[in-house]
């Protein structure tokens, strides 16, 4: 917030300058994410947050200190926003890989729930807080620097708090000596996981054409509904009250179902339809916090299922090729929603963006059904839960099979079809 207002404030700038900085900023994450999954493979992760943390929070206190000296210019901005960006593209897989380190893999449904809680609070609350912040400290860039200098101290409580941590606690894996081909071997064990690929086909689709709500709620609040900048701004807080509902109900479950993961995928595109078909503002204002829910929904899901599914030793370059799949498709797909709503109007890029998430669901369900080897596989992905706890089945055929082949009933190695319920216990 503050450093978007700064950009804003700083002479001839408009909102070019600010999509650019925007997009300086989060270069490095869509650049170096896979690069930072195998570092954070090699590397202690609560060691390596408290250098990234670093790095962001020195980003932060040079922006704040040209503010308050009043010597910013634009493309000191530009430059910083890019620093700031590598810090966290090395601080995203580490972060979220080192969850399963600090509460173990019964605990990582909940774990993440409270961390999408807290992050969706802080939307919440963050923006009014500094907008109060820079208003009562007189609104212009010094002001706005001595909000960001805050910020700058805000980091300390984060490395302190990595650094009292008591590491015996931890569920550390082995880590990786460096070797030729590291981040390869991540994409050949994504490959090898059709519940992995299953999940990245649906964020994809859903993250590249679907979630492009900056530009298509600000199109609707414009164009469609005729209002201005604080209308927007509270799209986006309804939108956010959803995602805390959401994470708050992620935090309460034991397990996750790929049902789930489905229907939250379903939901969120057809929840972007039926926006696109309300009459009026307020209609719209109060049916956000649905897409707010469905979205945490899917994205907490996924996250956590893409932890639980994934080999300790490639738990970093797993949720780095995650993230950059999420994030990644931004840059493409914001154009074309763009495009789409500049030319057909704010309420087809809503109609696009969910029917687009709507076949990317589809696709996902057809290559998952192709891995697994029929559409029984996604009769089971979809299927009502029957059971609080994994359901095996065909377990006794295929205990059969293994006693003729002259195999130990469990001991080939061999997965055993489940119920596709993820728990730490389905593995």
């Amino acid at each position: 917030m503050a450093q978007d207002w700064m950009v804003l404030q700083l002479p001839g700038n408009s909102g070019t300058e600010l999509g650019i900085t925007t997009g300086l900023q989060f270069l490095p994450v869509l650049l170096l994410s896979p690069y930072a999954g195998v570092v954070a493979d090699r590397f202690p992760k609560r060691r390596l947050l408290q250098v990234t943390q670093a790095t962001m929070a020195l980003a932060s206190l040079a922006l704040g200190l040209i503010a308050v000296l009043g010597v910013a210019q634009t493309w000191h901005v530009y430059l910083i926003a890019f620093l700031f960006g590598i810090g966290s593209a090395f601080d995203a897989p580490a972060r979220q890989s080192f969850v399963s380190e600090m509460v173990g893999q019964e605990d990582l449904t909940n774990a993440v729930g409270l961390n999408s809680a807290s992050f969706n609070a802080a939307r919440i609350l963050g923006p009014a807080l500094a907008g109060l912040m820079i208003g009562a400290l007189g609104g212009g860039v010094r002001a706005t620097g001595w909000v960001i200098l805050i910020n700058a101290v805000s980091y300390v409580a984060v490395i302190a708090q990595l650094e009292r941590m008591n590491t015996t606690l931890l569920n550390t894996p082995e880590l990786r000596a460096r070797t030729p081909g590291m981040l390869l071997e991540g994409v050949r064990y994504i490959r090898s996981q059709p519940k992995m690929i299953l999940i990245l086909v649906m964020v994809f689709f859903a993250g590249t054409f679907g979630m492009n709500f900056q530009i298509t709620s600000a199109l609707m609040a414009t164009e469609v509904f005729g209002k201005g900048a604080g209308e927007f701004g509270i799209l986006g807080s309804a939108m956010a009250v959803g995602s805390l509902t959401g994470a708050l109900m992620a935090a309460r479950r034991v397990r996750i179902r790929l049902r789930l993961l489905v229907l939250a995928a379903l939901g969120f595109g057809v929840a972007e339809i039926v926006a696109g078909l309300l009459p009026s503002y307020l209609a719209f204002a109060l049916f956000s916090p649905v897409i707010g829910f469905c979205t945490l929904t899917l994205l907490n899901s996924a996250n956590a299922t893409m932890q639980l599914e994934s080999d300790p030793a490639l738990r970093g370059r797993v949720m780095a090729l995650y993230m950059t799949i999420v994030m990644g498709g931004t840059p493409l797909g914001s154009p074309i929603i763009g495009w789409i709503g500049q030319h057909l109007g704010a309420r087809w890029s809503l109609f696009i963006g969910g029917a687009l998430t709507i076949v990317g669901v589809l696709l996902a369900l057809a290559v998952y059904a192709r891995l697994r080897g029929g559409a029984r596989s996604v009769l089971h992905a979809v299927e009502p839960a029957g059971s609080l706890f994994p359901r095996v089945w065909d377990n006794q055929a295929v205990a059969r099979a293994r006693r003729q082949s002259g195999e130990q009933a469990l001991g080939s190695g061999t997965d055993i079809p489940l119920d596709e319920t993820v728990s730490s216990g389905s593995r």
